[in-house]
């Protein structure tokens, strides 16, 4: 019973737990065999899935085995919903299977309630058995309606505590936190499904009475609340509740003072024979509240009065009474609301918030395909909107997605044969998208020259209404807005693009979309365009810290296009170019002042490129973008801002630098980057989790690229069979300097190592720093460094041993061109070591690093050896070795003919004895001119042959 009650988390939980130590710890508990699913381990649903079947075929002992198993697992795989599951089994104990009892088959109600109860789960049937859709706008279709369980499309949910005021549109900042969640959802946040939203919370130790659930207006809170209400009345889930009450906000502002009871009975009269009867046991009531951003009180969680259901005061005061458990103590609550509306509410009284953070990348294609409901024509339109990035962050919102698919599915209907030529006609922008869906609109409704004039003047009157509510935060209108703002609802086109709720005189307006709102608040500028209104609303939206003018700002910008523009001629007549100028005006006043604000804010600049991005105007950039230096490090660039930045940087046409370390790109970010590529001429990418996964999209960027001359790569993690393409495609760039630092790069890589700087003629600096090369196969790259041109290469900390000597030795004596070679940190001392020092000599070298190599007095003769015959080497780390002993007098005396400049023996252990070597070395050597002999131990009656030394030799720094 158990097992099976937590099945689809154990389901998430094995999809996301890392499948080589599952098995191996099933093995050890005798569970399972590892070697029958190996052949699944990419495909995680499928292990999943077919991991848990077999287990529950093998009976009780394979289940508790499973059970022991992740109860092991925790420590080192902490996944939050593992947590939560093992939580809640621990804490309710024998209770646990009370609690599944009561969720699957409820409580006896007493026999006068059991037909009320009937007939109220047949109530709530009819109002969300169906799904509705908006007819295609602009048509005369009716609304399209759906069975939930066929059209609902799952939403995801997280666990969150992240729902404070940030100085960002509310959308933007919910689109580049979904990015993070697609990933994070998987190790760090806790994804909810609808039948645990009830259920233990192992943060506040506490079964909890009252949730929050947060998203964004049209991500679907009021969907996801039909399908919690549905389940409930068909026994999916949560049969502990005997009686579920389901009210909107919206609804609720209508009512003056009401009693709780009087509340319940407007929306189910049918309850008032038995309503005091089923208020008399709170524990098994539910009460559900959508929109509390739509309310028109402004509720004060921290104290509440009301105590009876049958006294009367506004429903705020029920609502928060409820929630305090003044009112009904033991029952629970369901509220939604926008983030927005949260920081003026204490919401510390809510025992667990929840973010309905949307539909995840597979879910999206699924509500293509339940659009357009041809597969063919679902999947074009889903890979054209997933390529486009501007116009893909915003599909993680449901009515979001309509909007584009309406648009596209207008297109494709205008134009029945997908053509290159129609894909390339699709809208590329945000305002593109809202250009083209009113455009359709208005081709729809327009039908002669009054049709036009009409459509202009209601369309003026509904976009200072929008605007009223962008910059005062109302997305709900009302009679009054529309009278204030002479918006007649008669007429066809305002139904086209406006919904009504309820019944006159209560009828309550919202726009079909927020962006649609947004849309319609920057249009007004272009059809009745006034210069001081529109400086005044300009300076207004800027002076907002709470980001809500942020896209609006983005379509006034992207209006000022006159291309983009144009789709709305031939239905409006001219808009207007004034307005046009006026916002470019803006742009470069706005894009001078950034420029001396960017090192204040890179999020700041970065803003200013999306409305660059929306402007499309390609001059515009060109000529005011006026650094040739980008520095975006450490700020978090979500692929849509990539994106942004490869237009930017196209529209360039040359960048010195672009810096975009530890900015978490990632692979998707980053193939969105590479088109920019061809542009610039040093780039940093240090620091973004970037993968082997991410090989391919490098590839592409530097293969034939004519411009790119430094890439740094250092500190991510590219090791993986796709590294042979990032290497093959260097051998057609021009890239003078690569930097792989700290890549888990192995000695497996060496080989395609070796393809790429054997055949580049322009590569010059090689940083291999911090990675695993020792092995069989260094030698490959030994061997190309023969033939490459590399004047620098950085092999420090690469674990490589004595054995590697003879490879090293090869590499160096046979190249021409090598004039830095860094070593430190690996571990050379040993029998092959005479081999370097022997190759040395031939080689053109003239720095050589070999701190940290373990270094020991037997090395010196070898090492004296190299350097005596050598007369290019000027300069030598030896730091961090152990050099102290009888040999240490054959480096000394080397010293003497060698031209070295530097000579660093840091931390050396040597004491006093050496120091009549010392004095030798340096007194007879006439080019050295630094010497760093830190850390020793030279105290003693030989010190002062060193000084004395000191006085003769040409030394200009002792360190």
């Amino acid at each position: 019973m158990i097992y099976e009650y937590y099945k689809d988390d154990l389901t998430y939980i094995l999809e996301h737990l890392n499948p080589r130590a599952l098995m191996v710890e099933l093995k050890a508990q005798n569970v399972s065999n590892a070697e029958n699913y190996l052949s699944m381990e990419k495909d995680h649903a499928a292990f999943s899935q077919q991991l848990l079947q077999d287990i529950q075929e093998q009976g009780r002992e394979a289940v508790n085995g499973l059970w022991e198993c992740l109860y092991a697992l925790k420590e080192d795989h902490p996944l939050p919903n593992l947590l939560a599951v093992l939580g809640e089994i621990c804490q309710t104990g024998e209770r646990l299977v009370k609690q599944i009892l009561l969720d699957n088959f409820g409580h006896s109600p007493n026999a006068e309630l059991t037909d009320i109860q009937k007939n109220h789960k047949q109530h709530l049937m009819e109002r969300t058995e169906i799904l509705v859709e908006h007819r295609p706008p602009g048509t005369t279709l009716e609304p399209q309606r759906f069975l939930i369980n066929e059209r609902y499309v799952n939403l995801n949910v997280v666990f969150t505590d992240q729902f404070k005021q940030c100085p960002q549109n509310e959308l933007i900042q919910a689109g580049v936190k979904h990015e993070e969640c697609s990933e994070e959802t998987q190790t760090r946040l806790e994804h909810i499904f609808l039948n645990r939203l009830f259920r233990w919370n192992h943060q506040s130790q506490c079964v909890p009475h009252a949730i929050m659930v947060i998203g964004v207006p049209g991500i679907g809170k009021t969907t996801l609340m039909q399908k919690f209400v549905y389940d409930w009345v068909t026994g999916k889930h949560y049969q502990r509740f005997a009686f579920v009450f389901f009210f909107r906000f919206r609804d609720l502002n209508r009512l003056e003072e009401v009693s709780l009871e009087e509340m319940i009975l407007q929306q189910y009269p049918h309850l008032e024979s038995q309503i005091g009867n089923i208020l008399q046991d709170p524990e098994i009531l539910l009460f559900i509240f959508d929109g509390l951003d739509e309310s028109i009180h402004l509720m004060d969680f921290r104290s509440s009065k009301l105590s009876s259901p049958k006294q009367r005061t506004h429903f705020g005061e029920i609502v928060v009474s409820l929630v305090r458990q003044r009112l009904l103590k033991g029952c629970s609550l369901l509220i939604t609301s926008r983030p927005t509306r949260l920081a003026s509410v204490d919401t510390s009284v809510f025992q667990r918030i929840a973010e309905v953070m949307g539909l995840l990348h597979g879910d999206r294609l699924i509500y293509f395909k339940h659009f357009f409901g041809n597969e063919e024509l679902s999947e074009k339109a889903f890979h054209y909107v997933q390529e486009n990035d501007t116009l893909y962050t915003f599909c993680y919102i449901p009515s979001y997605c309509w909007i584009i698919c309406t648009v596209l599915s207008m297109c494709f209907r205008a134009q029945p044969t997908i053509t290159d030529q129609l894909m390339t006609s699709l809208p590329k922008t945000v305002t593109q998208l809202f250009v083209t869906f009113v455009s359709n609109i208005l081709a729809n409704h327009n039908q002669n020259k009054n049709d036009s004039d009409a459509a202009r003047k209601l369309l003026t009157s509904i976009g200072w209404m929008a605007e009223h509510g962008v910059m005062n935060h109302v997305i709900v209108f009302d009679e009054r807005h529309l009278e204030s703002f002479n918006v007649r609802n008669d007429k066809h086109l305002f139904s086209c693009v406006i919904m009504e709720s309820g019944q006159p005189p209560d009828v309550d307006y919202t726009f079909l979309h927020l962006n649609l709102q947004e849309f319609f608040a920057a249009l007004v500028h272009f059809i009745n365009y006034n210069p001081d209104r529109l400086q005044e609303t300009l300076d207004k939206a800027e002076s907002y810290n709470d980001g809500r003018a942020e896209i609006f700002l983005r379509f006034l910008c992207g209006l000022s296009d006159s291309s983009t523009r144009s789709l709305l001629k031939s239905h409006m007549g001219e808009l207007s170019t004034q307005s046009a100028k006026h916002v470019i005006t803006w742009i470069q006043k706005k894009m001078k002042k950034t420029r001396y604000d960017k090192l204040k804010s890179n999020r700041k600049c970065l803003n200013m490129f999306y409305y660059l991005n929306e402007s499309r105007n390609k001059a515009l950039v060109s000529q005011y973008i006026g650094s040739n230096i980008f520095d975006f490090s450490v700020v978090h660039l979500s692929p849509l801002d990539c994106s942004v930045l490869t237009f930017i940087l196209q529209s360039c046409k040359e960048t010195e630098e672009v810096n975009l370390s530890s900015c978490n790109i990632q692979s998707e970010g980053l193939r969105k980057f590479m088109p920019a590529l061809h542009s610039i001429k040093s780039l940093s990418l240090y620091n973004n989790r970037l993968t082997d996964s991410s090989s391919p999209h490098l590839a592409s960027g530097i293969r034939n690229n004519q411009t790119l001359r430094k890439l740094n790569l250092s500190d991510n993690n590219l090791e993986g069979p796709h590294f042979c393409d990032l290497m093959a495609a260097l051998t057609t760039s021009r890239i003078e300097e690569l930097r792989l630092y700290n890549n888990h790069l192995t000695e497996r890589s060496c080989p395609h190592l070796a393809s790429g700087i054997r055949n580049n003629q322009t590569l010059r600096i090689l940083d291999l720093t911090d990675n695993y090369l020792e092995g069989p196969h260094f030698c490959d790259l030994m061997t190309a460094l023969i033939t490459s041109r590399i004047e620098e290469l950085h092999l420090d900390n690469n674990h490589l041993t004595d054995s590697s000597c003879p490879d090293l030795a090869s590499g160096i004596s046979n190249n021409q061109t090598l004039r830095t070679l860094d070593l430190s940190g690996n571990n050379l001392e040993g029998p092959y070591f005479i081999d370097l020092m022997a190759a040395l000599t031939t080689s053109q070298i003239e720095k050589l690093l070999l701190s940290d190599n373990q270094l020991t007095d037997s090395s010196c003769p070898h090492l004296a050896s190299g350097i005596r015959n050598n007369q290019t080497l000027r300069t030598l780390n030896l730091s961090y070795n152990n050099l102290e002993g009888p040999h240490f007098r054959d480096l000394m005396a080397a010293l003497t003919t060698s031209r070295i400049e530097e000579l660093h023996l840091y931390n050396n252990l040597l004491t006093d004895s050496s120091c009549p070597h010392l004095a030798s070395g340096v007194n007879n050597n006439q080019t050295l001119r630094t010497l760093g002999l830190s850390n020793n131990n030279l105290e003693g009656p030989h010190f002062s042959y060193l000084m004395a030394a000191l006085t003769t030799s040409r030394i200009e720094e002792l360190l």
